[in-house]
């Protein structure tokens, strides 16, 4: 679903519009404290990464989001599901990044679940989460998703969640 409403936000398709809130999102270090490679660091990364998402959109009709609180322009962040491959196999990736000025606030957690009610039926939802990343952790325990193994991904070790 390229749009959808939950209580609080309008979580929409991204477009090439977004990457200044990619870039900003992303390039700052708070967000990024967990991600092996730390914060992205030039709008060129940004872009490519804002290509690949859009490319999801394009060639498999299911992507990340731009979170949107109703009735206002400002990205709080970005998530929602993303094909991989991971043992081998596709599955839905959940993934979820706001802005700090955004956390403690249960954004992330109403994405999530909006993302779940989406993945129903498309395949198995899984999020890879950083062993040390405990916010990430809560959001996928309170949306109802239990630690499943630990793998090495990006070179740290981390927790697959599965639904």
């Amino acid at each position: 679903m390229e749009v959808v409403h939950t209580a609080r936000m309008v979580l929409s398709r991204v477009t090439a519009d977004d990457l200044d809130a990619v870039h900003e999102i992303h390039a700052d270090p708070r967000t990024s404290v967990y991600h092996p490679s730390g914060p992205v660091t030039d709008l060129e990364s940004s872009r490519a990464m804002l290509d690949l998402w859009l490319a999801d959109w394009e060639e498999r009709g299911i992507g990340y989001w731009a979170a949107r609180p109703v009735d206002e322009p400002l990205v709080l962040g970005f998530g929602g599901l993303r094909r991989a491959i991971l043992d081998g196999r596709e599955v839905l990736n959940l993934y979820y990044r706001f802005r700090p000025a955004s956390w403690g606030k249960g954004y992330a957690v109403e994405l999530a679940r909006a993302a779940l009610d989406v993945g129903e039926g498309l395949g198995q939802v899984v999020a890879v989460i950083r062993d040390i990343n405990l916010p990430s952790r809560r959001v996928a325990e309170r949306i109802g998703m239990k630690k499943d193994r630990t793998i090495p991904y990006g070179g740290v070790p981390s927790d697959v969640y599965v639904t």
